[in-house]
């Protein structure tokens, strides 16, 4: 893991998970990725070391989240929607 920089987390509403999609947005806003969720709403990126923005896009609403990625590790993120 040290040589590469994660980024993963779930989707979820009121508690329950939601499956969608999930965009990789660069430091300038710029689409960089998309993957879709798993059943139980988790996702995956592998990225370079910097700061983003993971957007849900999932049936009835968004949410957006900036992270910090950072080079050896993993950086969580929950999203709500």
């Amino acid at each position: 893991m040290a040589k590469e920089t994660v980024i993963q987390g779930a989707i979820s509403r009121d508690g329950a998970p939601v499956t969608g999609y999930v965009r990789l947005l660069d430091a300038g806003g710029e689409f960089t990725a998309e993957v879709p969720t798993s059943s139980d709403g988790a996702f995956r990126f592998f990225a370079a070391p910097g700061t983003w923005t993971v957007r849900a896009l999932v049936p009835g609403g968004t949410a957006d989240a900036t992270v910090e990625a950072t080079l050896g590790e993993v950086a969580e993120v929950a999203l709500a929607v």
